[in-house]
């Protein structure tokens, strides 16, 4: 299947809903194209992995629908999904391999669970993140467990990789080192990723697009660099508040401000044409994080 702007659609959700007692996912479209890496973000308990493995086909859906590979994703468990399990790996945000094997069984295990089982390019994962191989699973910190988990994903030739949460716990240099693996990996035709995170910073190195989801519901789907590139933040006292206001700088249905004890901050859809416009009012960079202070938990003209 391919989308249209003609790139293979590697993940679609289409309307998906599903529903549990105090919470549900609410008309969930979402899309991940070869050559994309698409950053997934909501607070915890927004929906992102109750989205992501009704995508996996994990549970049952209460309604819309969902594919990977062009396979729907309530099909994956059956023998027509079998070739598209080879092609897509999975790292949630905890280690799911039996505890007592020691990380060269795992290799071992895995050879005979996927034909495209590359037993050379695991053990050079397993030695660029320092992995001991004499090592059972349950001995492994968190951090050499999300190693071991990106270790067997990235070693069966897969598609497309779907991370949930996976450099949680890993140390600054360490996850400098899985963005530049996961940079190399999608630079090759046909590849894509799905990344859930809380570590932001990471999404604004590599992503191409941001989606959040907030209670259920997909809040935003834009490009990362409309976001870092184009917007920025105003920092402000009471007095520059007024005068932006006044001003009609920012379109009503685009302003949005956060108070904070030291001034506030208003979200700017456009900080170049504010800082020609108002040079003497400070206009950050927007981060990711900014972004998602403002557009969740910001007040509205």
């Amino acid at each position: 299947m391919a989308s249209s702007s003609g790139a293979l659609r590697l993940v679609e959700a289409k309307g998906l809903v599903k529903r549990y007692p105090g919470f549900s996912l609410q008309d969930v479209n979402l899309t991940v194209d070869a050559g994309e890496i698409v950053g997934f973000v909501g607070a915890n308990g927004a929906g992102k992995s109750t989205t992501i493995k009704a995508l996996l086909g994990l549970i049952p859906v209460d309604g819309g629908s969902s594919s990977l590979l062009g396979v729907p994703s309530e099909k994956l468990a059956q023998p027509c999904g079998a070739s598209v399990k080879e092609q897509v790996g999975v790292v949630f945000d905890t280690v799911s391999l039996p505890e007592h094997l020691r990380v060269a069984d795992v290799g071992r295990m895995l050879s005979h669970a996927y034909d495209g089982w590359d037993g050379s390019l695991f053990g050079k994962y397993a030695d660029e993140f320092g992995l001991d191989a004499r090592k059972q699973v349950k001995d492994l910190s968190r951090g050499m467990g999300m190693k071991l988990s990106l270790a067997c994903a990235l070693s069966h030739r897969a598609q497309l990789l779907v991370l949930d949460e996976a450099t949680a716990g890993l140390d600054p240099m360490a996850r400098e080192e899985v963005l530049d693996i996961l940079r190399g990996f999608v630079a090759e035709p046909g590849r894509g990723i799905l990344m859930s995170s809380h570590i932001t910073s990471d999404l604004e190195r590599i992503a191409d697009r941001i989606v959040c989801i907030d209670g259920g519901r997909v809040l935003f789907d834009l490009p990362k660099d409309a976001i870092t590139d184009a917007m920025g933040v105003a920092r402000c006292r009471k007095s520059d508040f007024e005068r932006i206001v006044s001003s009609s700088l920012i379109p009503n249905d685009e302003f949005r401000y956060l108070m904070h004890d030291y001034g506030i901050d208003v979200l700017v859809p456009d900080r170049y044409a504010f800082s020609r416009a108002m040079p003497e009012i400070p206009c950050d960079r927007m981060t990711i994080d900014d972004y998602l202070a403002l557009v969740l938990k910001g007040g509205v003209r």
